[in-house]
Parts: structure tokens; C-alpha cells; sequence
């Protein structure tokens, strides 16, 4: 009888044969009450994505379809090349070295990678990369810590950023965090219940925030004041009256201070000026320091956290509950690079001497542009409008990302957009050229192509 009602069955069926679910829906169906129908067809939407967290955006996780400022920025770039197959892009927009580490300090590796003592987990870190970043402090930054209770590794900024939060934030506790910035910090703490306040970066400030702007009923609930000198995008460069302010508003306000140093000693004149050399700063706060950009190691992953003792111990606690520690071969050859601070006076000799280059050209274009004292980051405001010189309707910018667009798919120039406070591109002078001749080609040939309009602000 059932034979005969599943023959009957696919007799009337329609000529295009079934999908195998539909198919394995209506066999089942033949079974079962029709009532399974709702939940057989509604897995077209898998269950998962109702299990999604609402810090990423829970059942709506996947459907957004803004498209964001660096897959713009990779979209336009791919447009730009296919639509002038041959024509050179010039990538002023890349925000980390051009070049490979030290070739010393890949040796350094090598021997230390073939240590067998070095292959098991390395949890919360070895003593000599601790010794090593002691060493650079005092060195290079004049500041004395314990390496034993002031100082633990960590797997690069970014890591030590996403980790902090865990030991700092409570539901509704305030972070205060500079924009345009790094948001990590800040978007870890969200996952926490935290709130972020932007402070905004702006040209009559020097680019540092302004302390006095934050409103009392947020001062009441901020837990921590996150920072970045020398800033990216910005370029600028903090100063000691600056960090001395900051200190003492910490101390009146009861709040953590986290310094994310990680382009510490890239500056141009003068030492590097870390936020612990500051008086009472080991009272208030810790900060965070990297090979990634001063030492041509990016994708090594590897820093330290240094500063006040306890805030040391609370991140090296949550971290043992994150991560079971970076290779200790990266970690011997990153204490290696901290023990020749002679790299990172070379590496910023390139970037000033590219700042040199670019400064004047863009200068002689209109733009209000200024060598920055460190970084390898130049931040400038973007033009309201590029008018032909050899006539034509002045093409108009609104924002950083029209002009920044512009830039690519006219003329193959890549940089990146911020639209957070005021409308600027971020040029970067890690751009790939070997030698001195080759920069000034690269830096001729930008100028060149922007050379053909009047710009207007």
C-alpha cells in the first residue's frame, strides 16, 4: 500500500525532477505529519545564524552589505589596473614596512629556531626578551623598569589591545579613545558592555585630544583613556607638558592610561618620548611597544607591555587564558632587534628622507602639507575640488573617501581616506622603491599626474 501511494506519488510529479532536499522533504512527509513542512523548508537559513552574539551582530550577522574604506580602497585599486593595463600604481597607501627585517636579525631566527629549548609553549614569556626590553627602555627611552614584574610579551599590539579589555571593562564602563585611531581597544571593549567616547583629532589642537571637551556624565563612568604618539593616521608626536597633563588628569579622574607606542622611535628629530618617562606615568598607566614597524617585523608578531605592576600582572593573567605565548625563537630574535636600536635609527632615516621628497611636491601642488616628527604617515586635508588646468568642470571631492577614490581610478595613487574629524588622506612613504633615485622617480611621477589641475580648499 505505501509502495503503491509513493508510485502514485512521483507519477504526479512535476517534469523537472526535485532538488534531493524537496525530494527527501516529500518522502518524509509521506511518513510523517505535515507538520515538519515549517521546519524542513526553514532550512533554506541554517539555525546558526540565529546563534550569532549581537556584538557582531547576531541574527543580522553576514546580511550587511556596506562595503568598508580598505575593500573600497582594494576594489578601486583592481578597477584602476585593469582599466590601464601597463600603467604603473604607485601604493602610497600601505600602512607597514616595504622592506624585510635585518637580515641580522633573521639569522638570529634561524639560530634560535634550531634551539631545541626553544620549541615547547612559551606561555607568558622568556627572561630574555624581558631583559631586552628593559635594556631598550633605559637606552632608548630613559625609563627604568623591573623586567621581571614591569614587563611580559606580547603577540604584537594589536593582541595586547584586544586582550586589555578583559582585564579592565565592566558593563557600562567608559573608554575614551581618539579619532581618527585604532579602534581594537575599543571594539573589544563593546564585546564587554563597554561604551566608547571618541575624542577627535583635530589640526588646531596639534592632533591631541582635547581633555577638557569630555562631558562630566561621561568623566563619571570613564574607566580608561586610550592613546597613540607618534599617531597613526595622524603623524603627530605627543609632548611632555602634553603627557604631563595626561597624567594628572588620569589621577584626578581614576583612570587607566594605555600608550600604544608602536611606531616609538620612527621619529625625525629628537628621542623617542615615551609616555613612562613621564613623572607619575608608573602610577597611571602601561605601555605597549612592537617590532612591527620599528624593525621591518610585522608578520613576526611580537612587542611587550611595560608599566605599572599590577595592570603588567592583570594583562599577563587574562592573556595565560588567551594564548599559550609567541615562538620563543621570534621572541630571542625580537630581544636581539631591541638590543640594536641602530636598526630603527636607519629604517627612520629612509622615511624622513622620503618626507623630504614628498612634502615639497604635494607643498607645490597647494597642499598645506608638514613633515610630521614621526611615523612614516603624512596627513593632509583633502581638496574640495581639482579644477583642469587645460579647462573643464572642476571635479568636485565632498568627502576624504571621494577625493581618495579620485586618486586611484584617475591617476593610480593609492591612500587612504579619514573622514572621522575633518576630510583627509593618509599618505604613507612606505611605498615600494629601491634607492634614492628610485624614490624620487616615484615621488616626480605622482607629482606629475596631479600637476595637470588647480586644487581648492
Amino acid at each position: 500500500m505505501k509502495l503503491s501511494l509513493g508510485i502514485r506519488f512521483w507519477w504526479f510529479a512535476p517534469p523537472r525532477p526535485p532538488s534531493i532536499a524537496v525530494a527527501i522533504a516529500l518522502r518524509l512527509a509521506y511518513y510523517r505529519p505535515l507538520s515538519i513542512f515549517p521546519t524542513l523548508m526553514s532550512q533554506e537559513e541554517s539555525y546558526i545564524q540565529q546563534l550569532f552574539a549581537e556584538r557582531i551582530g547576531g541574527n543580522r550577522y553576514g546580511k550587511d552589505t556596506t562595503i568598508y574604506k580598505f575593500e573600497k580602497i582594494k576594489r578601486a585599486k583592481r578597477a584602476a589596473l585593469e582599466a590601464n593595463p601597463g600603467k604603473e600604481l604607485f601604493d602610497l597607501g600601505v600602512g607597514e614596512p616595504d622592506e624585510m627585517a635585518f637580515p641580522a636579525v633573521v639569522e638570529q631566527l634561524s639560530i634560535e629556531a634550531n634551539k631545541p629549548e626553544n620549541r615547547g609553549y612559551s606561555d607568558n614569556g622568556g627572561a630574555p626578551l624581558k631583559q631586552a626590553a628593559a635594556r631598550y627602555l633605559k637606552a632608548v627611552c630613559g625609563v627604568t623598569v623591573d623586567p621581571e614584574t614591569q614587563v611580559i610579551h606580547s603577540i604584537g599590539s594589536k593582541a595586547a589591545l584586544s586582550i586589555l579589555p578583559a582585564a579592565l571593562i565592566n558593563p557600562g564602563d567608559v573608554v575614551l579613545m581618539t579619532v581618527p585611531g585604532y579602534p581594537v581597544f575599543g571594539t573589544h571593549s563593546k564585546y564587554y558592555g563597554g561604551v566608547v567616547h571618541n575624542l577627535k583629532l583635530q589640526e588646531e589642537n596639534n592632533f591631541l585630544p582635547d581633555l577638557k571637551s569630555i562631558p562630566a556624565d561621561v568623566l563619571a563612568k570613564a574607566k580608561v583613556l586610550v592613546l597613540n604618539y607618534p599617531n597613526n593616521p595622524t603623524g603627530a608626536s605627543a609632548t611632555p607638558e602634553f603627557f604631563a597633563e595626561v597624567v594628572a588628569f588620569a589621577k584626578t579622574n581614576n583612570l587607566v592610561v594605555i600608550h600604544d607606542f608602536a611606531y616609538a622611535a620612527l621619529v625625525y628629530e629628537g628621542k623617542p618620548l615615551s609616555f613612562l618617562a613621564t613623572p607619575g606615568a608608573m602610577d597611571v598607566g602601561i605601555e605597549l611597544h612592537s617590532t612591527s614597524k620599528n624593525f621591518n617585523m610585522t608578520g613576526w608578531r611580537c612587542g611587550f607591555v611595560a608599566g605599572n605592576a599590577l595592570l603588567v600582572k592583570a594583562y599577563g593573567d587574562v592573556k595565560d587564558n588567551s594564548d599559550s605565548g609567541q615562538f620563543l625563537a621570534i621572541q630571542n630574535a625580537s630581544a636581539y632587534a631591541f638590543d640594536h636600536p641602530e636598526i630603527t635609527e636607519q629604517i627612520a632615516a629612509k622615511y624622513s628622507r622620503r618626507m623630504d621628497l614628498i612634502v615639497p611636491a604635494l607643498r607645490e601642488l597647494g597642499f598645506n602639507a608638514v613633515k610630521p616628527k614621526g611615523s612614516f604617515f603624512l596627513y593632509v586635508k583633502a581638496p574640495a575640488s581639482a579644477t583642469p588646468r587645460d579647462g573643464g568642470e572642476p571635479i568636485v571631492f565632498k568627502t576624504g573617501e571621494d577625493f581618495s577614490q579620485w586618486l586611484i581610478r584617475q591617476h593610480l595613487i593609492s591612500t587612504v581616506p579619514w573622514d572621522d574629524a575633518g576630510t583627509y588622506v593618509r599618505f604613507s612613504v612606505t611605498f615600494s622603491a629601491k634607492g634614492e633615485a628610485e624614490e624620487k622617480r616615484v615621488i616626480g611621477e605622482l607629482k606629475g599626474r596631479l600637476s595637470g589641475y588647480t586644487y581648492s580648499w
